[in-house]
């Protein structure tokens, strides 16, 4: 999904009230849940179809008080907005 799509899902759903919860799947068969507490801009590293690394920007990166303590993104990774569920 791009964020494109994201944003035309979402414009569907403008109808619901401010205060709905977005919730988000442990994974692809429900096998558990969790409230979503945060959308972050990051870099991703696909390791299969289905899984992969997640990095900071190299702005995120840098921003840290020892941003030596992060790893770099590797170059084929590629900017993806994050998601994160509360548990």
């Amino acid at each position: 999904m791009t964020l494109a799509e994201l944003r035309r899902q979402l414009l569907e759903l403008q109808h619901l009230p401010d205060n709905t919860l977005v919730v988000l799947a442990k994974d692809g068969e429900g096998n558990g849940f969790s409230p979503a507490v945060e959308a972050i801009p990051g870099m991703y590293l696909a390791e299969t179809t289905w899984s992969g690394e997640h990095y900071q920007t190299e702005e995120q990166r840098l921003s840290e008080p020892d941003p030596d303590e992060y790893s770099a993104a590797p170059d084929d990774a590629v900017l993806a907005v994050f998601l994160w569920p509360t548990n």
